[in-house]
């Protein structure tokens, strides 16, 4: 039997045995697209009162997003990371996503002036109707007066209390706002992979103290997630850019299905006509 044949007969029985698989199975279930994500029964405060942990979710309509000391120069002392391209992917990739949902931003600086060198571009262009907080030596973001005016400012005209955070460096420019913000009765969202630092060894403090502390750590694309929470959602033509681009593990299997959904339109024919 020619090579050719026996491969399109194996399929064949593969299908068919997938098919009589598929008819002994009870029928699946499929949710109308007019659902929408339920909130938890119980709320957190009630939660607590239980004993229980309590899920404090960040949305699109509590968060607010801050951006601490990203500049060119402190970032090129990262090094819990094994490459800068994947680092600076995330952080562009946790800007896009606050930008595409519409979460108010906050853009500090430290010592813009000297070595530690001018913020991201990439952040910059993104946000260039946001003012960039120049700290002139206060490490601590939220001890800075000008910046704690502004956090404070948009909290009472928003009544947002969620506070997700990312920064250079984990140990110092994250930590030390994220445990004097828990402090003050915010729930804080510290962003680690948007977040470099110096060692391998601050970083794990750094998420210990924290997390000790209250805060809600996460990562950029599990944070992402969570905020769109439901990809029939108006955001999720602009939420899926930052996936597609930011994480190219992802993103190629997406561009990879739609370039092969529709056979009219596939990249490339298959001359065997093995693909239906």
């Amino acid at each position: 039997m020619h090579k050719l044949t026996r491969i399109t007969a194996a399929l064949a029985l593969a299908g068919a045995a997938t098919l009589t698989l598929a008819q002994e199975r009870a029928a699946d279930i499929v949710s109308p697209i007019t659902d929408k994500a339920l909130a938890t029964r119980i709320s957190p405060a009630d939660a607590r009162k239980a004993g229980r942990a309590a899920y404090e979710k960040p949305t699109p309509d509590n968060s607010i997003m801050l951006f601490i000391d990203h500049q060119v120069g402190l970032m090129a002392s990262v090094r819990d990371f094994a490459q800068a391209s994947g680092y600076k992917a995330n952080v562009v990739a946790l800007a896009q996503m606050a930008k595409a949902l519409k979460i108010p931003v906050l853009l500090s600086s430290s010592n813009a002036q000297w070595q530690n060198g001018d913020l991201l571009p990439e952040l910059k262009d993104t946000f260039k109707d946001q003012p960039i907080y120049r700290r002139t030596g206060i490490i601590n973001a939220y001890e800075d007066p000008s910046f704690r005016k502004a956090l404070e400012d948009l909290v009472a005209k928003t009544g947002r209390k969620h506070i997700i955070i990312s920064g250079v460096t984990l140990g110092t420019c994250v930590t030390l706002p994220t445990l004097a913000m828990v402090n003050d009765g915010y729930v804080v969202h510290p962003v680690v992979d948007a977040s470099g630092a110096w060692s391998k060894y601050e970083a794990e403090a750094a998420m210990q103290r924290m997390s000790a502390a209250g805060a809600q750590l996460n990562t950029v694309y599990a944070l992402g997630a969570e905020l769109q929470a439901d990809w029939k959602l108006p955001s999720a033509n602009d939420m899926l850019p930052p996936f597609i681009n930011g994480l190219p593990e992802y993103g190629w299997i997406v561009q990879q299905f739609w370039n092969n959904a529709d056979p009219t339109k596939r990249p490339v024919k298959d001359p065997f006509g093995l693909v239906k």
